[in-house]
């Protein structure tokens, strides 16, 4: 609470900003009322028990963005796998390791990273898939976590790789295989625009969101042809690199969601993209599983 009243308040956000070094004109990342981890102490084992026939397990990952700030998609996530048959285990993983990637302390990444290929290691494998909802978190399982342990775990990183997927991912390829029906979703119509996390599309692809978010059958997506947002991560918080940061949306993003009527549905699965997204439109960006959660009949 006291967190979040800081970052509403002018003359403590400005002087917040500026100890940090970052942009005046940002906006900062909320902090939900509870983490996500505390509402899964709390619920998830009830919700499962409320499982009349289980279509299988799955391990979610949760990581930091989704516990602390995006806690409000992390429960409608788990709440959609489960109302699909899923039941949903957690462990008590380290965080993804992403922000230290993105700055090049990758000697904090590798102890992170270690520990949690430890954690999962034996559990994670075709049965029993990890799940996560951030892409950059998630993908760093199947990107740099297999060149960043020690020898000995190299085979238990590249283990796990084969079967870490993207929420999207995951519901893509059990919607393919006929695990999950058309008909179990809304037959309303909805349009919606996508814009792809830059690390999904260069690590795996945003074909299968697409599929996911055109499941319900008066549901139609597209992607929108832009590039990089311009957030990436940390880089549009600093003052520095503010200006940059929003231009870089301007190239594509910016205009056409502009462009879109209110009526069209924005769609983005980075956090990262829907803060960028919110300051430089105003328009309030969802994650698929926001989507699907909402669509569910």
């Amino acid at each position: 609470w006291l967190y979040n009243y800081f970052l509403t308040n002018k003359t403590v956000s400005g002087l917040v900003k500026r100890m940090l070094g970052l942009a005046g004109d940002r906006s900062m990342p909320r902090l939900y009322r509870q983490t996500l981890r505390k509402w899964i102490r709390q619920n998830l084992d009830a919700f499962n028990e409320e499982i009349e026939e289980s279509r299988g397990r799955i391990f979610f990952f949760v990581d930091e963005f989704t516990n602390f700030n995006d806690t409000a998609i992390g429960i409608k996530a788990i709440r959609l796998l489960q109302k699909l048959g899923y039941r949903v285990s957690t462990l008590a993983n380290a965080e993804s390791a992403r922000a230290f990637l993105s700055k090049g302390l990758l000697r904090k990444a590798k102890t992170i990273a270690e520990k949690n290929i430890l954690l999962y290691r034996g559990i994670i494998g075709e049965e029993v898939p990890l799940v996560g909802l951030e892409p950059s978190a998630i993908l760093g399982f199947r990107d740099e976590y297999p060149d960043l342990v020690d020898r000995g775990l190299v085979e238990d990183a590249r283990e796990i790789a084969k079967h870490a997927f993207t929420l999207e991912e995951f519901l893509d390829m059990e919607m393919q295989a006929g695990r999950i029906g058309r008909d179990l979703f809304t037959a309303e119509e909805k349009q919606i625009k996508l814009h792809g996390h830059c690390q999904q599309k260069a690590v795996a692809s945003t074909a299968p969101t697409l599929r996911i978010l055109s499941w319900p059958s008066g549901y139609t997506a597209e992607e929108i042809p832009s590039g990089c947002c311009g957030m990436a991560g940390s880089f549009g918080y600093e003052k520095e690199h503010y200006d940059l940061s929003m231009k870089v949306g301007e190239l594509v993003l910016f205009p056409e969601i502009r462009a879109s009527g209110e009526e069209i549905v924005i769609v983005a699965a980075g956090t990262s993209c829907r803060h960028q997204i919110k300051d430089g439109t105003g328009r309030t960006a969802l994650h698929p599983a926001e989507i699907l959660h909402e669509a569910l009949v």
